[in-house]
């Protein structure tokens, strides 16, 4: 690659307006720039590697063991000491249920030892979640915040070893921090920020400006905070900092409150000239968004892990309900509009919970691993499953379902939480990323390698001999490409696998084949206009999810020789997920995209 083409991002931006330019020029300088590895990725090039899921990963005894100690305490603790509903309620955590938690270490699971934590893995942190999500939104979403995207995740990849000494220990103890990014005008456009940190003369930092909804902070003793450091070269570059609460100027202007999850501690902040050392600068200045990037590549696993414990709840729930409830003489299980519902909370729990454990094995294995697209459609897939799981189960339970905790429990009925868990689940599609963000983010990094092969091709900042001479290797590079991906392949399939779960594992590849035909097709016909074709993007997107929540759960089935019950639930993923990517391909060519764009510009939309 020559000087001209190593200057610039591989996204000709020459044509967008100013606020286009910035967020994404600030993006792609912020984005992990390693081809894309692991075993999600390759499934939009058709190129899927079975090696890299099998043996599925598998907790060792003495990780497990750690973990189950310490999950048993929080199990015990959960049942004897806490109220989900009373929280609910009072809009608050008891102080002593806040206590409690820090005393067994809750705020410093992944913490090392050296520094007061407990030390356990990645998995374990997820098995701590997938417990915390089955029991009360609120308490999940303050160790979420914490424990993920506040300071301890930032510190233990980045942080210095004089950072680690001085700050983890306080987590480990008990502290809670938070993660300050948010502004009225700032969700997930970074290059809109107004929060400014400016140097002074002694080389330290004055923050002022306001976060919006800033989780658990009316209970952190310290925030990661995001602000601008703009220099005449980077405008919009952004520093990642550790501001203490106790700061002078630092104030909590409001708390906020929600539909559910009715005792976050969630709150706006004000910073009016703050000053910060510089030696709290996470990473370096001006890599404050590569630290919130990284930071939450690891910390939306929570999301799907407590989702995962959520939809055990569920299926619990409908199991038993289903099993005793008789209408029109049999059991409401025997009819198949439930039936329908109940595999499909089943299937959707065991997957998920899949794609967690791998992926957050891919961590325990390897701190630095590239999870980027893996952690994404960990969240995408879970979270949307649990919606849909909770919304199933209330409609399984009917009124029921639809009553409080609460008001069942004075009727001496069974009082499960279905209408505070729908409630407090609703949210997990936009925490951290939303539905629609997280694909557009996930499109990206799939069109990657196509990028990295011809975008210079059609960049107009190139002159035309660089652009001919990038056409033609891409040419050649897709003369043989292309072609190949009509080849059925399928590498790494385990020879000891059966037979049932060997066949779902060749149609994930004949699938995978077929998207990355589709998606090289689009990038030919459209160009450039490809990256406005958001619902298609999304499309395939959703298609290479499926496919990634099929093939997890087929090598752990493997990996573990799964009972009947089991090899059932895989084989209706894997079926049901089929069904779902035929209509995926055929919507990309039959939407009404267009004509629902076109209704919305008559709307809304003026040119």
């Amino acid at each position: 690659m020559n000087k001209e083409e190593n200057n610039q991002s591989v996204i000709d931006t020459s044509n967008m307006s100013e606020g286009q330019r910035a967020a994404l020029e600030m993006a792609e300088s912020s984005r992990d720039s390693r081809e894309i590895s692991g075993f999600a990725g390759p499934l939009f090039m058709g190129n899927p590697d079975y090696a890299k899921l099998n043996p599925f990963p598998h907790q060792s005894a003495e990780d497990k063991k750690q973990g189950d100690e310490f999950i048993d305490k929080l199990k015990t603790f959960l049942d004897n000491e806490t109220d989900p509903d009373q929280i609910d309620k009072d809009g608050e955590i008891p102080d002593a249920v806040l206590d409690g938690l820090a005393k067994m270490g809750t705020f410093g699971i992944k913490i090392p030892k050296k520094y007061g934590g407990l030390g356990l893995s990645q998995t374990n942190y997820s098995r701590a979640a997938m417990v915390l999500g089955a029991h009360c939104g609120s308490m999940t979403a303050l160790v979420s915040a914490h424990q993920s995207i506040g300071v301890p995740q930032p510190l233990l990849v980045f942080g210095t070893d004089a950072q680690k000494e001085k700050f983890l220990p306080i987590f480990a103890e008990g502290g809670i921090s938070a993660f300050a990014l948010t502004e009225q005008n700032v969700g997930s456009d970074p290059a809109k920020m107004s929060t400014i940190a400016e140097k002074d003369a002694e080389g330290n930092f004055i923050i002022s400006g306001e976060k919006l909804w800033c989780t658990n902070s009316l209970k952190a003793s310290h925030l990661i905070v995001m602000a601008k450091t703009p220099t005449p070269e980077k405008p919009y570059a952004t520093t990642a900092f550790i501001v203490e609460m106790a700061m002078e100027g630092v104030e909590i202007v409001t708390r906020c409150h929600f539909m559910g999850l009715k005792a976050l501690y969630n709150g706006v902040v004000k910073f009016t000239n703050v000053k910060v050392p510089k030696e709290n600068i996470v990473l370096a200045e001006g890599k404050g968004l590569k630290v919130a990037l990284t930071t939450l590549n690891t910390g939306r696993l929570t999301l799907p892990a407590a989702c995962a414990g959520m939809m055990k709840r569920c299926l619990d729930i409908v199991t038993i309900w289903s099993s005793q409830r008789v209408q029109w003489g049999q059991a409401i299980a025997k009819h198949a509009a439930i039936a329908g519902k109940i595999a499909d909370i089943a299937a959707d729990t065991y997957a998920t919970e899949s794609l967690v454990l791998y992926v957050s094995a891919l961590v325990d294995h390897d701190k630095k691993a590239d999870i980027r697209i893996e952690a994404a459609m960990a969240k995408l897939w879970g979270t949307e499953a649990a919606w849909k799981s909770v919304d199933q189960t209330m409609q399984i339970k009917g009124g029921r379902g639809y009553e409080t905790e609460s008001s069942l429990k004075n009727r001496g009925e069974a009082a499960d939480p279905i209408e505070r868990m729908m409630r407090d689940c609703r949210i997990n599609t936009i925490f951290e990323g939303s539905t629609e963000i997280m694909k557009l983010f996930i499109a990206r990094e799939a069109l990657d390698p196509h990028l990295r092969k011809g975008a210079a091709a059609i960049d107009t900042r190139n002159s035309m001999s660089v652009r001919a001479k990038a056409g033609f290797k891409a040419g050649l590079h897709y003369s043989v490409w292309y072609p190949t991906r009509w080849i059925p392949c399928s590498k790494g399939i385990p020879s000891d696998m059966s037979s049932g779960l060997k066949k779902n594992l060749r149609i994930i590849s004949k699938y995978s084949r077929k998207l990355s035909r589709a998606l090289f097709l689009s990038m030919v016909t459209q160009g450039p206009k490809l990256e406005k074709q958001q619902l298609l993007l999304g499309r395939y997107v959703d298609i290479a999810t499926e496919l990634f929540a099929m093939a997890t759960s087929v090598s752990r089935a493997h990996q573990e020789q799964a009972d009947e019950k089991t090899l059932l639930t895989v084989d209706y993923i894997c079926k049901r997920g089929e069904q779902r990517v035929k209509t995926f391909f055929k919507e990309c060519g039959t939407s009404a995209d267009k004509s629902g764009y076109n209704l919305t510009k008559l709307l809304i939309i003026k040119e």
